[in-house]
């Protein structure tokens, strides 16, 4: 179903592959998926093993099942994926107008849209998700990355100025935006295919050459992108991928390598400093989308079904795992005990099971990793006195999906604003909901916290709105919505939730190096 293994047949281009068998698919075997799977990585333009023999598991977070196993990226196949890409910018890739450039790119958005079901069982056959999410958000979104950039590289202009220089003759410079070089791409597991296009795309569209290390978890959905790149004849070393883990592996063999130029990284804010002081070694500029801990201020004149609605999705969807997600809900005091009687209900109607089955609502988190530290804030909230609305442990699931990594939507209230749990990021399906008084008291609680990601606002007053959201501290802000992107917009966290913004315009200061050209005549 996803080219793991390119010597033997593939769902996707076999005769397994039909339209429409989304659904099918969930309920079948074919023969092709029955064999061992291999996640390999793809080098100038090749699915290569590696020379150390190294390969870890990747499991099924519904079930803990084996998917297949994965080829570990050591410094030879580093060297060798930063190589292509070097490589690749003086070659055809560099030979391109931009309109050829855009050209092909298009090629890739039309591409991923004729293999949508393979991108879609890819996706979540590693994180487990819902099918009409990944449907409705991962896959749809993977392909809208790169089109909204190959729209803005083709408009985009740069300034021009004329002055008269003391000997009587003009002078007129201008600017000329190039690509910036070969960029390493370190990408999350929660939205696999979302995230990484998100910076592949503008990468691409600006000139650029990439090396993408996907999450140890989740390798699918990069490593099918391969198989699309070659089918619509990008050149060999412009998109490379590397497998492996973060420390001591591909991810800090990757940062560290002199011959890459730039380095985006969406993730944990630990790991971004990392990075940091990686890239800092030959000044290399970095763009970081790091941890949150973001708020939702609800305040009594909102309209409340909207704000209920809404605030369930920004704590529940895709288990929680949502860099943009809500884990600290403030709700003004009059309207509080029916706000929390009201999640309540939202959240222990959220079904979990299987991600094809139309009744599920809610799936697993990625790993048992992940679920070992989730469940131990759970602990931690039960330990420092929470009152425990809902949720608090594992679901009971029936016997098959009984090792898969299930949690318990959760909320909590009650605790102070020095607990843990309010102060640190989770990461999985849970909140704690505090009352507040006053505005001013709102903006106070949502601003005490290092990150400065995301916050949505909910009140039918435009002026409070407004009011608001100009002090928040954060990269992002809604008002009486959640999770809504214009993606010509800039994208990005303050304090310690990232560095730079992307999205339209705004990513080109990071993926071009921005030339002053001066003539004199």
């Amino acid at each position: 179903m996803y080219p793991i293994h390119p010597e033997k047949c593939l769902c996707s281009i076999g005769p397994c592959a039909r339209p429409g068998a989304v659904t099918d698919r969930a309920h079948e075997t074919s023969d092709c998926e029955k064999d061992m799977k291999e996640f390999k990585n793809f080098i100038n333009g090749e699915y290569v093993t590696n020379v150390s023999g190294k390969t870890y598991e990747n499991r099924n977070p519904v079930d803990n099942s084996l998917i297949g196993m994965v080829y570990e990226a050591g410094q030879p196949e580093v060297d060798a994926a930063v190589a292509a890409a070097k490589a690749a910018l003086h070659g055809p890739w560099g030979k391109l107008s931009v309109v050829e450039r855009c050209a092909m790119l298009d090629a890739i958005v039309a591409e991923i849209n004729h293999r949508f079901d393979d991108f879609l069982q890819a996706e979540i056959a590693d994180t487990g998700k819902p099918a009409h999410l990944a449907s409705h958000i991962d896959i749809p979104r993977g392909a809208a990355n790169f089109k909204i950039f190959t729209d803005t590289i083709k408009n985009v202009s740069t300034e021009s100025f004329e002055m008269r220089t003391p000997d009587g003759k003009t002078a007129r410079s201008y600017g000329v935006r190039t690509p910036r070089g070969v960029i390493a791409v370190i990408s999350p597991w929660n939205l696999p295919l979302l995230l990484m296009t998100w910076k592949v795309g503008p990468a691409l569209a600006c000139g650029n050459t990439v090396v993408v290390k996907p999450s140890e978890v989740t390798p699918a959905t990069a490593t099918l992108l391969g198989e699309v790149m070659n089918k619509v004849g990008v050149p060999a070393g412009v998109y490379n991928v590397i497998n492996g883990y973060g420390v001591n592996s591909a991810g800090a063999m990757l940062t560290a390598h002199p011959d890459v130029n730039g380095v985006t990284f969406t993730g944990e804010t630990k790991t971004g400093t990392a990075i940091m002081k990686a890239a800092a070694d030959g000044i290399r500029p970095v763009s970081l989308e790091l941890g949150g801990k973001n708020a939702a201020v609800v305040f009594a004149d909102c309209d409340f079904e909207v704000a209920v609605s809404t605030v369930t999705r920004s704590v529940f969807e895709n288990c929680g795992q949502v860099c943009l997600g809500t884990e600290r809900v403030y709700v003004q005091r009059p309207i509080f005990d029916k706000f929390v009687a009201a999640l309540k209900e939202k959240a222990e109607g959220m079904k979990p099971g299987r991600p094809f089955d139309h009744d599920t609502k809610i799936g697993p988190l990625v790993s048992k990793v992940h679920q070992k530290k989730v469940l131990s804030y759970y602990e931690r909230a039960k330990a420092e006195g929470a009152t425990i609305v809902t949720g608090g442990g594992v679901p009971n699931m029936p016997d098959d999906l009984k090792d898969g990594c299930w949690v318990e939507p959760t909320i909590w209230t009650g605790l102070p604003e020095t607990a843990s749990v309010v102060r640190e990021e989770i990461f999985g399906p849970c909140c704690h909901i505090q009352p507040f008084d006053t505005e001013e008291e709102a903006v106070r609680m949502a601003n005490d916290t290092k990150y400065g990601l995301a916050t949505s606002i909910y009140t039918q007053d435009i002026s409070r709105a407004s009011r608001v959201a100009s002090q928040i501290e954060v990269g992002l802000c809604w008002v009486n919505s959640w999770f809504l992107r214009d993606l010509r917009t800039p994208f990005g966290g303050s304090k310690q939730s990232g560095i730079g913004r992307e999205g339209g315009l705004h990513s080109l200061e990071f993926y071009t190096e921005l030339r002053n050209v001066m003539i004199k005549y």
